[in-house]
């Protein structure tokens, strides 16, 4: 009897720490977007747009691009990608000696251990060269002569 209550209490405390980064990171997070000048329309490929600078709420598993633009600037264009993060590498190996595969398996499919990089995605944005505009051919007057 006593080794099944050492089982089950085994068995619970597993449980209760199963996918460890999911519950002390969370399944997303914030991004934040600078640009210089601010002031600029941030919008990325999964469709979300602000006004820099700003903060979005994406899923960590969630890699995108963001185009940043500003009337007289050039666009430009950052990937957001995601990598393991140190912390969210120790919760995913924490599961192994503790929550098992279910916690592997929760923190897998949530991507409670990754982070976006670049956060924060800083963009200098670039002004557009001032175009020349082309000499105005205009039509010769003619010359006032006397008459005579």
């Amino acid at each position: 009897m006593p080794k099944l209550i050492q089982a089950i209490a085994a068995a619970a405390i597993a449980s209760l720490c199963a996918s460890c980064a999911t519950v002390t990171r969370g399944t997303s997070e914030q991004i934040q977007i600078v640009s210089d000048p601010p002031g600029a329309e941030a919008r990325t490929s999964m469709g979300f747009v602000c006004v820099t600078p700003c903060t979005l709420q994406v899923g960590r598993k969630d890699e995108f691009t963001v185009t940043v633009s500003k009337p007289g600037y050039q666009p430009a264009e950052v990937p957001v990608t995601t990598k393991v993060n140190a912390g969210g590498g120790a919760a995913f190996a924490g599961n192994v000696l503790v929550g098992g595969l279910v916690g592997m398996a929760a923190d897998a499919s949530t991507g409670a251990g990754l982070d976006h990089y670049p956060n924060p995605v800083e963009v200098e944005l670039v002004p557009l060269k001032p175009t020349r505009a082309a000499p105005s051919k205009s039509t010769p007057r003619p010359k006032n002569v006397p008459q005579g």
